[in-house]
């Protein structure tokens, strides 16, 4: 597969921008304090959905990435764990009281480093997930892994618990690269807990690599690709690292001058799309790779493709519930957030029994404004009757200035739009958030867009 039409250096310099990356809309910026317990309890009551889907957020790490920009503790005391699940699982009880009627079918586990809890401990969370949630019996089970401080027998014992999917933080497999983001780790090690997930019968197994990390060459990271390749995954996910030490205390500590720049950054990007189709994955929206049988790939050969805080997923339809510190959930029409701090999570659980800190409910825009940029996000065109028909509007009325704003597109043949259709062309793929952009009704103000990476 050619992808050179995707690097048009003329194009991209023209229309690259700092934007959001539309996990949800309205984003979490936008979310307010004037958001109340009460409110999320009504989009409870009142939410269509009986599926649900679960984030547990462990904010614990051993050590600290360079790279960094998660929600985490780092540190070596593991009896804070418990202090942690203690709480955690004083906001399971509370929380599931709104949840009596849905049925769970997707858990993950996310950080942080989530496997920073014992053996013992996830058996004991998944125990009370299960005491407190209907389970449906082929209930997706996933867990974000750290392979420098897990050892490959704990693979079997994930698997006996009902882990069922893995995602491994690879990132670069270089040592230069690694001594430089401060998370050096073995290839081989990686490697065979790939082969022993496999061996257990996991259904799927992810890899994380992030390009524009320091001293990254398209001679090393043709060597991390390669190693990633060799372990014959079914997703890959890459990620574009975003350089932002104003906001990210820790990547302070990677010198601007040790990054590519802008220009190398960009080959990279596209030495990592071409490597991995021209193995055979599916590229999936603008950052994840699958091969062509898994769910992702079928989902967006189908025109269903969705997208939540988690990233590309085809379960949108179900009420998402964030448990644990800065967890984010999405219930019927309302999106909240939970403390960010853990003292502040800590005493909003003492008092309260949850750790709701903010949120919003969405009003009609929101809703129709989420729709389309979802279906641009995921499946790259909008279908104007089924936005019409969904939301009794004239689609062509009700964005005219969008559609006005989105002439420069066509006037470079990045987009395609006529009476029924508005499509994003293959060469302007990398663009689709900046083509986004033009329906949030939140950036009007020019100065929320800085608050974001660039969209390339």
């Amino acid at each position: 597969m050619n992808l050179k039409h995707l690097f048009e250096p003329s194009v991209l310099d023209k229309f690259d921008r700092p934007g959001p990356r539309y996990t949800s809309y309205p984003t979490a910026l936008e979310f307010h304090q004037d958001f109340y317990h009460d409110d999320f309890l009504n989009a409870c009551r009142t939410s269509p959905n009986q599926d649900l889907s679960l984030y547990i957020h462990v904010p614990f790490c051993h050590s600290l990435c360079y790279y960094c920009a998660c929600n985490k503790v780092v540190t070596r005391h593991q009896d804070k764990a418990e202090r942690y699940l203690d709480h955690l699982i004083q906001e399971i009880h509370v929380r599931s009281q709104g949840f009596k009627d849905h049925r769970v079918i997707q858990i993950h586990l996310g950080g942080g480093t989530p496997t920073f809890l014992q053996d013992e401990q996830l058996h004991n969370l998944l125990k009370v997930l299960r005491h407190h949630f209907r389970f449906s019996d082929d209930v997706e089970i996933s867990i974000e892994i750290d392979p420098r401080q897990f050892a490959t027998q704990r693979i079997d014992a994930l698997a006996e618990m009902g882990f069922n999917r893995i995602s491994i933080g690879v990132q670069d497999t270089d040592d230069r690269v690694q001594q430089a983001i401060n998370r050096t780790q073995s290839t081989e090690h990686i490697a065979g807990l790939v082969a022993r997930a496999k061996q257990v019968g996991m259904a799927g197994v992810n890899l994380d690599l992030i390009y524009g990390l320091p001293f990254q060459t398209e001679q090393t990271f043709g060597r991390t690709l390669s190693d990633a390749l060799a372990m014959d995954v079914a997703r890959i996910s890459l990620f574009s690292y975003a350089h932002l030490p104003q906001r990210f205390a820790a990547q302070r500590k990677i010198p601007e001058q040790h990054l590519p720049g802008p220009g190398q950054k960009l080959e990279l990007m596209r030495l990592a799309m071409q490597t991995l189709t021209d193995a055979g994955y599916v590229m999936i929206g603008m950052d994840h790779f699958a091969k062509p049988d898994d769910e992702l790939a079928i989902a967006q050969g189908q025109g269903r493709l969705q997208r939540n805080f988690q990233g590309y997923t085809t379960l949108y339809e179900a009420d998402l519930l964030g448990l644990g510190v800065s967890s984010i959930s999405h219930v019927n029409d309302c999106f909240s957030q939970n403390h960010k701090q853990l003292k502040d999570y800590y005493q909003q659980v003492n008092d309260s029994g949850h750790g709701l800190c903010k949120g919003l409910k969405l009003t009609q825009d929101d809703t129709i404004r989420g729709f389309v940029i979802r279906e641009l996000m995921c499946n790259l065109h909008v279908n104007k009757a089924v936005v019409n028909q969904r939301f009794d509007i004239n689609f062509d009325d009700y964005f005219s200035a969008e559609l006005e704003a989105l002439q420069p597109f066509v006037d470079d043949a990045l987009v395609e739009k006529d009476g029924w259709h508005v499509v994003i062309q293959p060469r302007a793929r990398l663009l689709v958030r900046r083509i986004c952009m033009l329906f949030d009704a939140y950036l009007s103000d020019p100065l929320k867009a800085k608050r974001f990476s660039q969209v390339i």
